[in-house]
Order: C-alpha cells, then structure tokens, then sequence
C-alpha cells in the first residue's frame, strides 16, 4: 500500500491586492498531519507554495500523485488558495459558469473543475483518494484590509473581473450554482471531497489561535487531534461544522463522495 499526498498553499498572488495569509500555514499543516499521524512518509509528501504552485506544477503534481496507483492505495491532495469562477458567455449575456482554483500564475492559467474531473475519473478501483479544498468559488465580495491588532476574516475569492473576465450578478450566480452539479451526482465520484464551503458561500483566510489559517483547515485539525486521529469524514465534516458556526463564521463544508466512502475513517 502506497501513501502519498500533495499539499497547496497560496498566499501570494503577483499584481493584485487581494494577497492571503494562512494557505501557505495550512498546507504545511496538512503535510505535517499526514507525516505524523497517518504515516505518510515525509518523502512521498509533496509541497508547492506560492510561486512553486504553477498550474502546470500542480497539473504535473497531481498527476504524480495518481501515476501508477493502485488498489489499496490512500491518496490526498489539499488546497488552500483562492478561488473563482469563469463565465461562458454567448452574446454577450452568460450562459453558465466553471468552479476553479486560482494558481499562482492566474492571469495566464486556472484549473477548472471539469479538469479535474476528468483526472480523476480514471482513478483505478479501490484507490482511496482524498481532496481538501478550502477556498472560494463564489460570487462578490468586499475585501477588506487587516489591521495591526484584529484582522478580521476575508473571503479566499479573487474575482473573474481581476484576470480580464466578466463578473456574474450575484443573483444570476447564485440560480446556476443551484443546478451547476446536476450532471455529476455523487454516487460517480470516485474520490472523497471536503469542501470549505457550500458553493453559495465564502471559505475565510482569518487570524486564529495567533496565527493565519483557513478556518475550515484551523477546525478541522483541531478536530482530528481532539478525536485521537481517529474520525470519520462524516463525523469531521459534522463537528467542523458545528466548531465554524459557533465561532460565527458563514461557511459550511461540505462533504461529497459515495456514501460508504463519508463512512471511512479518514486518511486510511
């Protein structure tokens, strides 16, 4: 059985104002988790962070990552960035819209959920591969400039209108979010998906516990460690839930995959 794992964080994103904080302390939390606690070996255990973190380095290490799995085998990929949406637009007026993660080459790149899909579609039977992302792939937001002493919350989305794409009126975004998934149930996914958020909402880069983090990544490490290690990704998803919501923060992971697979204990 082969552990093996890809860890993403994005603080820095040339050319813009809407730089992050903690993506780059989440991926490196996720990777010290695996390697500690889930005997992943520190070798097998990949980083990009920031200007490492190309597209096409995280295509190449992704495909890395998936390359010769089999059976048995337990895989993870974490992303902690910012992330957006793209418009397809006919005549002028958008027709439908793609989820995408926002490298650190942006203005030249994205990686859109469709490609992801049909990356991992032809993961074999029985490999057990695990995606985190904590980032946004919604609609307006007003970012906000953190002060010395209590930086508040921000969204992790950078708007289409930041790379020469059309932005969606919020409302418009919202009615295809509703019905964007239809086409792709959650009895064909093969691997297993924890989200930072519903699509409808934001995933935050905020100041906890005296340093940057997602806060989805912050709970959810926490949760795991309060849990011995031991958890299920149903039960993760329920208690990181709980955890955001009572500290006020307006996100809600979502957990997505096979039924027996949100059963599973996580990262076995």
């Amino acid at each position: 059985m082969t552990k093996k794992a890809l860890c993403v964080g994005i603080n820095n994103y040339p050319g813009t104002q809407n730089d992050l904080n903690g993506c780059v302390n989440d991926a490196l939390a996720w990777a010290d988790l695996l390697a500690t606690h889930y005997d992943f070996p520190k070798a097998d255990v990949a980083l990009l962070l920031d200007a490492q973190a190309t597209k096409a380095n995280i295509m190449a290490g992704l495909k890395d990552l998936l390359a010769n799995a089999r059976a048995g085998d337990v895989l993870v990929f974490t992303n902690s960035s910012h992330g957006t949406y793209v418009v397809d637009t006919d005549s002028d007026e958008p027709d439908h819209y793609d989820e995408a993660l926002v490298p650190y080459d942006f203005r030249q790149n994205l990686i859109l959920d469709d490609e992801l899909r049909e990356l991992f579609a032809d993961l074999p039977a029985g490999v057990r591969l695990t995606v985190i992302s904590d980032s946004c792939h919604s609609g307006s937001v007003t970012r906000l400039v953190a002060p010395a002493t209590m930086p508040p919350p921000r969204p992790r989305l950078l708007r289409p209108r930041e790379f020469g794409m059309p932005d969606l009126p919020d409302d418009r975004l919202a009615r295809l979010r509703s019905s964007h998934r239809k086409g792709y149930p959650q009895k064909r996914m093969k691997e297993i998906l924890l989200s930072g958020c519903k699509s409808t909402e934001y995933s935050y880069d905020a100041y906890i516990g005296g340093a940057y983090h997602g806060a989805m990544t912050y709970y959810a490490i926490e949760t795991i460690g309060e849990a011995g290690y031991k958890i299920t990704y149903a039960e993760l998803a329920r208690r990181v839930n709980e955890k955001l919501a009572a500290e006020g923060y307006r996100q809600t992971p979502q957990l997505e995959g096979k039924t027996r697979n949100k059963q599973r204990q996580i990262f076995v």
